[in-house]
């Protein structure tokens, strides 16, 4: 038997009756664990592809909004008036960091007064930033560890639909004695659709998440220079008054 022309025929998939090639005819002649595995693939493509439009959206909004606020920020006179533009910004993360450090700096100086802040009482100031920030980047990361899963799983999910089609081609043999592309045909296109359907889930799904993640983390790295930044800010400001 040639094995250009299984290839041929079984990537080709040929209808019966020179139908052509019909990638749903493949799917309904398949065995049942090969159609799960491909029903499964396309189910996480499905899922990335919603992911990735959402986080998509998300995470650039809050990229142009927090370069927004920064810049607001900084040519505001005094933080009153910047805490009272924060509602232009309610997708940015560093808006909302700002939003905590400045209700911690509120209470602060309204139970303690300016001395409060020589007794160290910054420290509140900082773990409220701190604590604001964890939760702004598990928003943004929330969803997309499952891109990373996809990508890492669905070739392996594809290729056990391709091994099991390939041992069902070899048991289609030895039941029939015969190594046609008749007999073999069908069972190795089957093999080679989940190979390219595995494929086609993951290569979206890890480049989504790389964009994704190093977005974020330039947003962590504008985060924690904010917050640096506004806790100077607070102790030139108030400290020893």
């Amino acid at each position: 038997m040639d094995l250009q022309n299984v290839i041929f025929v079984s990537t080709v998939g040929a209808a019966p009756g020179g139908g052509g090639f019909s990638i749903l005819q493949l799917v309904a002649q398949a065995d049942i664990v090969v159609q799960l595995v491909l029903f499964g693939l396309i189910g996480m493509s499905i899922a990335c592809w919603g992911i990735i439009l959402n986080k998509w959206g998300v995470v650039n909004r809050a990229y142009s909004q927090s370069a927004s606020f920064i810049d607001a920020f900084w040519k505001a006179p005094d933080l009153d008036q910047i805490y009272q533009k924060t509602g232009r910004y309610p997708q940015s993360p560093v808006a909302e960091v700002f939003k905590a450090g400045y209700a911690e700096l509120g209470r602060l100086t309204a139970s303690g007064g300016a001395g409060a802040m020589d007794l160290g009482l910054t420290e509140n100031i900082e773990r409220a930033l701190r604590r604001t920030t964890n939760t702004e980047l598990a928003q943004l990361e929330r969803l997309i560890p499952f891109l990373a899963t996809t990508g890492s799983t669905a070739p392996f999910i594809g290729l056990f639909g391709t091994v099991w089609g390939i041992l069902r081609a070899f048991q289609k043999i030895g039941e029939t004695g015969q190594a046609s592309i008749q007999t073999v045909g069908p069972d190795i296109s089957h093999a080679l659709v989940a190979t390219a359907v595995g494929l086609l889930a993951a290569i979206p799904a890890v480049m989504a998440y790389n964009y994704f993640n190093t977005r974020i983390k330039t947003l962590h790295g504008e985060i924690d220079a904010f917050s640096s930044d506004f806790l100077n800010l607070v102790k030139r400001h108030y400290r020893g008054r």
